[in-house]
């Protein structure tokens, strides 16, 4: 009677944690040359140098080296990536200034002599800000990530002539990113020009193949693929999984922090990912799956996202909820339907929380906050793993895999060495959805079989084209 008294009292965290931490730990490996030759034939007029024209001999010869020597050089993005996040953190941040944010406009448009000597004085005072918000960070989990990001580059906070170097640092990634912005928006004019939409998405999909790779994320594609779910029911493709209880493995590919993205991110709240939680959120209100069956696994490369998941899902396993803050700018304009996602966001997974109050000068958003249950947080597992050169050394049978604004950083021979590493880790007849046209090669299992077009704004470019690749079933 006592002993069963015990065991009742023990904490089912605890149980949890303790089965977890025998399970042997998953790991990735390189995607081998005998894995990779059917593409490097296929493909070989656009293959890197060091493989093109190379006999399958001297490829396979190559191919260990080469392989690790991509993905660190992969990896090395990342930084250029955190780059990329400072100037955003510059333009868009209020926790380490009483400045107004910069308008985008701003940036683009070509100011007459008075405004832009106001445009000067603001940014030059919020470089001001930032610099001293870096030599003295407090709690600001961003400023002493950011701080880290400069001193390893060499840069001093103490003297004045190292917060001179340290400015032109910054003022040299702005310029960066406006030039790469420019030549973004050609890229795509051109291809707008030819008329063809089809051709505009596909270099659209691979619009980022020579930038950082940043981390930022947003909620807004997470209702694209809620939407592209919900057609995937409606027309009988998920009935199979339905019929044996719903989807039970799942990964997102490069979940993302949410840091301080464009216009549309915030810094007034701690560092938070959306999409594994969106996912879990969107099958359970779909039905699609059981809550205490799903699996998630998120694949990332970046220590920081990587050992975010990580504190999250330990301290869900000691009983701890996850905080989303979900603030809306109504100038936004969004489409009534993101609107609706943007109200229920979390109703299958956890219970509304207070959200983090807006600084002064923001108080046209509209705040909310989902506390997510402990139990859904420790559904989510982190795994180390660069989905252009590296897979699962296990078999994995994932249902399904989510990828959104990744592979847009990787060229055409990167995006098939990615979907051929994405189709090794699916079942048979497994989806695949992902905001990027992808080649498909008549040497893979992953075929297009529809696509779904979701808008989230009047604005011009605001939405998604979410593609359904599946891996071929097997033959009856």
């Amino acid at each position: 009677m006592f002993r069963r008294l015990f065991l009742c009292l023990i904490p089912l965290a605890l149980i949890i944690a303790t089965a977890a931490s025998q399970q042997p730990k998953p790991q990735s490996r390189f995607l081998t040359y005998e894995e990779a030759r059917p593409l490097l034939q296929l493909l070989d007029e656009i293959l890197p140098a060091e493989l093109k024209g190379k006999s399958a001999e001297a490829q396979a010869a190559l191919w260990a080296a080469w392989v690790k020597a991509q993905d660190a050089s992969v990896r090395a993005r990342l930084r250029q990536g955190d780059e990329d996040t400072l100037v955003n953190f510059l333009l868009f941040g209020v926790s380490f200034t009483k400045q107004p944010r910069v308008a985008a406009q701003d940036l683009s448009a070509r100011p007459g002599e008075q405004t832009q000597e106001a445009f000067d004085k603001l940014l030059n005072t919020r470089i001001d800000d930032l610099i001293n918000g870096l030599a003295s960070p407090g709690s600001n989990e961003r400023l002493i990530f950011m701080r880290k990001l400069v001193t390893e580059q060499g840069h001093r906070l103490g003297d004045s002539a190292g917060r001179t170097k340290l400015r032109e640092y910054i003022l040299a990634n702005l310029s960066r990113m406006l030039r790469e912005q420019g030549s973004h928006a050609r890229t795509l004019a051109a291809a707008r020009l030819q008329g063809n939409p089809g051709e505009e998405f596909v270099e659209r999909s691979k619009l980022y193949r020579e930038r950082g790779l940043s981390l930022d994320t947003t909620l807004s594609p997470n209702f694209a693929i809620e939407e592209s779910l919900k057609a995937l029911k409606a027309r009988g493709l998920w009935q199979k999984w339905i019929e044996a209880g719903g989807l039970r493995k799942v990964a997102v590919i490069g979940p993302g922090l949410d840091f301080t993205d464009k216009a549309a991110g915030y810094d007034f709240y701690p560092e938070q990912t959306i999409q594994p939680f969106a996912l879990i959120d969107s099958l359970l209100r779909l039905e699609l799956a059981k809550a205490n069956e799903l699996q998630v696994t998120a694949f990332d490369l970046s220590p920081r996202a990587l050992d975010h998941l990580a504190r999250a899902r330990r301290r869900a396993l000691g009983g701890s909820p996850y905080v989303v803050q979900l603030p809306h700018d109504p100038q936004a304009k969004w489409k009534p339907e993101l609107v609706k996602y943007w109200e229920s966001f979390g109703d299958q997974i956890g219970k509304p929380a207070a959200p983090q109050p807006a600084p002064a000068g923001m108080s046209g958003l509209k705040l909310r906050a989902t506390r997510i249950a402990p139990a859904f947080v420790g559904r989510v597992r982190p795994v180390d793993l660069n989905i252009v050169h590296q897979r699962m050394a296990a078999p994995q049978d994932f249902d399904l895999i989510i990828a959104t604004n990744i592979l847009v950083y990787y060229d055409v021979f990167e995006q098939s060495l990615a979907l051929a590493n994405i189709e090794s880790m699916l079942r048979d007849g497994g989806f695949l959805l992902s905001n990027n046209a992808l080649l498909e090669l008549p040497v893979g299992k992953m075929k297009s079989v529809n696509y779904l077009t979701v808008v989230y704004s009047d604005r011009p470019d605001d939405g998604d084209h979410i593609v359904w690749y599946q891996r071929a079933p097997a033959r009856q």
